[in-house]
């Protein structure tokens, strides 16, 4: 996990070393962002309660109308601040963030005053899971090797919620999930079958370095 100040490829500090390839870019649709992240229709929902509220017990301590408008739209306007302020702020994280997927690591790029890059190489990664939402957009959690550490307070909110003990970064809000899921399982399996081969040809080359004869000697 680094800052970063220069960008040669669009979500990445440097360029991509000799053999390894980009097979995906893409970044969370700050409408889903607004709504599951920063939860603007549940604030919404507690405005409009309040709102209600707050004209009910005008009406019944006997206000004018006028008082009564008065006190309504101190209300509302209060709740369209709020709202506002989420909102913008989900489109601008969601417009610094860019998620990477190569033929060797997870990146994420993400940070609206203060850009920052993290690497996960396939290595650090045991799993992904997959959550598709309504609306064609979902959620892919990623599941970390044992040893593998990471912030949740730095990562959010590209991390699966309540997960505070063993956080587990998250591609959040992104579209056409299942292809994108589909796109990073491919490429987890691919590196997990080339380690395999890796270590089975460093073993065999091993057992006949140790089973060969021994050079004969004057």
């Amino acid at each position: 996990m680094r800052e970063y100040e220069s960008e040669p490829i669009r979500g990445l500090p440097e360029h991509l070393p000799p053999g390894e390839e980009m097979l995906w870019q893409g970044a969370p649709r700050w409408t889903a962002l607004a709504r599951r992240a920063f939860h603007v229709r549940k604030v919404a929902v507690y405005f409009a309660i309040i709102l209600v509220w707050r004209i009910f017990a005008d009406l019944s301590a006997g206000e004018t109308a006028a008082e009564v408008v008065v006190g309504a739209l101190w209300i509302l306007a209060l709740g369209v601040v709020s709202i506002g302020g989420l909102v913008l702020l989900a489109w601008a994280m969601a417009r610094s963030t860019v998620y990477t997927i190569t033929t060797r690591r997870l990146v994420m790029r993400f940070g609206v005053a203060l850009p920052m890059i993290v690497n996960f190489p396939f290595a650090q990664i045991h799993s992904a899971q997959m959550k598709r939402h309504s609306d064609d957009t979902g959620d892919i959690p990623i599941i970390l090797v044992a040893s593998t550490r990471t912030s949740y307070t730095v990562m959010w909110p590209h991390v699966r919620p309540w997960h505070f003990a063993k956080p587990q970064p998250m591609l959040r809000a992104i579209p056409d999930v299942g292809r994108v899921a589909e796109i990073l399982s491919d490429a987890l399996n691919r590196y997990l079958a080339q380690t395999e081969t890796g270590a089975a040809h460093a073993e065999a080359g091993s057992d006949d370095r140790a089973g060969s004869d021994p050079a004969p000697t004057s």
